[in-house]
């Protein structure tokens, strides 16, 4: 990933979770938050309602291609948790990637753009 770290820490998580701002859909739940930085960090979590260890190792594959393939498009600078949902496990990796592509940026940067980042009002 081209300007992307791996964020790992569960303080960094609770931190996005609730002082983040979400797009819900279908597939998957996307939490964003500015960090000051410049690059991206990115969470990947599903959890035990998705299925199985394989369904969710699947699930987590599929949003890591679609955010590798869509993050060109994405601004810099920000905390990413995406949240696998049950539903992903029976989508092809095309169509969740489709859908990443249309909707997952344009929330992304709207999310982003309602931040008050010069401010510095996070």
């Amino acid at each position: 990933m081209l300007y992307t770290e791996i964020l790992n820490d569960n303080k960094d998580f609770l931190t996005l979770y609730k002082k983040g701002k979400y797009a819900a859909s279908k597939y998957s739940v996307i939490y964003v938050r500015p960090n000051g930085r410049p690059f991206n960090r990115l969470g990947i979590t599903a959890g035990k309602k998705v299925g199985n260890a394989v369904c969710r190792n699947r699930a987590k594959r599929l949003i890591r291609l679609a955010y590798r393939s869509s993050e060109v498009n994405m601004p810099v600078g920000m905390d990413i948790v995406i949240v696998a949902r049950a539903a992903i496990c029976s989508i092809k990796s095309d169509e969740y990637c489709g859908y990443m592509e249309k909707y997952g940026i344009n929330d992304i940067n709207r999310m982003f753009r309602s931040f008050d980042v010069k401010n510095k009002r996070i």
